[in-house]
């Protein structure tokens, strides 16, 4: 896909509402079927449905951290490809995610902050959970250079 491609499909989905035709495009978040839904404020909000094969310990069992890593990495990109008023692909300049507890065999929910945004950089907070917000199973902070 090309970066014209990718905007012209950015730029459709919000002018549509489409969140899902927007994260059918992305071929990492196929993989683990993840999901997105805009929340009643209409802010994106990220679904990682428990899938066994997204299991990395058999033994709790529990979520792989790689793919607790990827869920919050693409929710990032996506939440400020949505959210910002470029349709251009941010670029991952560093990637640092606390793992806080094992995210258990269930569903994993992920919402995004930008806490600071600039004409070449933005930061984000990306946190997920499962049973409640208000107990995170992991935390990343992204910087991204913005085209």
């Amino acid at each position: 896909m090309t970066a014209m491609e990718l905007e012209q499909i950015v730029l459709q989905a919000r002018q549509q509402g489409d969140v899902a035709g927007l994260m059918a495009h992305i071929p990492y978040a196929r993989l683990i079927g993840m999901d997105m839904a805009l929340d009643e404020s209409g802010n994106p909000r990220f679904l990682l449905p428990f899938q066994p094969k997204n299991i990395g310990n058999m033994a709790l069992p529990a979520l792989h951290g790689g793919v607790i890593g990827g869920f919050l990495e693409n929710s990032a990109i996506v939440h400020l490809m949505w959210t910002r008023a470029s349709t251009q692909m941010p670029k991952t300049i560093d990637f640092c995610v606390d793992y806080l507890r094992s995210a258990r065999a269930v569903d994993t929910f992920a919402r995004c902050e930008v806490t600071r945004q600039g004409r070449r950089i933005a930061h984000v907070t990306a946190t997920c959970w499962q049973s409640a917000p208000a107990e995170p199973v992991a935390v990343a902070r992204v910087h991204f250079l913005l085209t």
